[in-house]
């Protein structure tokens, strides 16, 4: 199992859903910059659960806590271990159906990977409830960037087929900090929160899509060819469980355009280099391009729903039948776009260290 990311800023996730604990070490933070408990836990809060219609009925207080590599508000310099302790735990339900995978979960495939000794409750080390290891150290990686000044933003664009309309990223930013689902656009929250509803009477789920970008990542950022910037940051986001799909810039739709069509002329925009359009969504040859990095991510539904569904019994090796019964969230999307966030700002982070932006020791 690898459960580290990064090269010289890099993670290493460690915890189950329903053990003890979860968190992350940080390693390769430098040193000097400063950052408090506060500053994760204002971004771990965006994660929560909520009482939007959305969420799980799980109620984590999810409390941010510092072990080490954080000493009077300053980074040290060493390794940085964070940590949540899990306190709203119910696992008898688990029990009851450890040897029934769940359909649309990785319990299958990990029985027979760990040989039935890893931890089944609730997906122990792939539930979603891992990636919170992420939010506190995309908190961190936010703080070096700003340094550098360099913005990461995500956001709802889709759930359940209703799609938000296209704006600025000013509007954007303006309207995804109260918006309950992590959507800009009003109207189609209205109409997403509908249609969540309407999932959650029948027992079902929903997903989504949500879009991240890059604001101010200068051009000549990545390492081709394994290590470039789309395929660095796509490692890293399908790290998320529920992801199943990218597309950086126009995506999928450029299969269906001639070249003329969607390549980027290059202008010169306030004395600096540009491209007219971003079709590219600011990547060339895993390479940035000066321009806004733009990455859209296919969540899929919620995969534990309260309706009957078929599986078999891996003890007795018979069909059977499995009807969950635990917290779930109705769709994930809204809680899952400060993980994308932070994925993409924990990427970069790593790429800024490598291109020198960022200095060892923040003075």
């Amino acid at each position: 199992m690898s459960n580290s990311f990064g090269k010289l800023f890099s993670i290493t996730s460690f915890g189950e859903s329903h053990g003890n604990l979860i968190g992350v070490i940080i390693d390769g933070c430098p040193a000097g910059l400063a950052i408090t408990e506060k500053d994760i836990q204002k971004e771990l809060d965006k994660r929560k659960s909520g009482d939007n219609p959305a969420s799980t009925t799980r109620r984590e207080e999810d409390k941010a806590e510092v072990l080490a590599g954080i000493f009077n508000g300053y980074t040290t310099g060493a390794p940085i271990c964070l940590v949540i302790w899990n306190t709203d735990i119910a696992s008898s339900d688990y029990t009851k159906t450890r040897f029934l995978p769940r359909p649309g979960h990785a319990d299958y495939p990990s029985y027979i990977k760990y040989g039935g000794f890893g931890d089944y409750r609730g997906g122990g080390r792939f539930s979603g409830r891992i990636t919170a290891g992420f939010v506190m150290a995309g908190a961190i990686a936010r703080k070096l960037l700003k340094l550098i000044r360099i913005e990461v933003m995500a956001y709802t664009v889709e759930i359940g087929g209703v799609v938000a309309r296209d704006m600025g990223f000013d509007e954007i930013r303006h309207n995804i900090i109260s918006n309950p689902l992590g959507c800009a656009d009003d109207e189609a929250t209205r109409r997403m929160i509908t249609v969540i509803e309407e999932a959650n009477k029948q027992n079902d789920s929903l997903g989504g899509i949500i879009e991240a970008v890059a604001i101010g990542l200068p051009a000549g950022i990545g390492e081709p060819v394994f290590d470039s910037l789309d395929a660095e940051l796509a490692k890293g986001l399908f790290a998320i469980p529920a992801v199943k799909g990218l597309e950086f810039g126009i995506g999928f739709e450029a299969a269906r355009k001639k070249g003329s069509d969607i390549n980027d002329p290059f202008i010169i925009e306030n004395d600096k280099m540009a491209t007219s359009s971003n079709n590219a969504g600011g990547v060339l040859g895993g390479m940035s391009n000066g321009m806004p990095l733009i990455v859209r991510v296919a969540i899929k539904p919620t995969a534990s729903i309260a309706k009957k569904q078929r599986t078999v019994n891996m003890k007795e090796i018979k069909n059977a039948r499995i009807e969950l019964k635990g917290r779930h969230d109705v769709c994930i999307v809204p809680r899952a776009v400060v993980i994308v966030e932070s994925v993409m700002a924990i990427t970069l982070c790593d790429f800024a260290l490598k291109a020198g932006l960022i200095p060892r020791i923040i003075k």
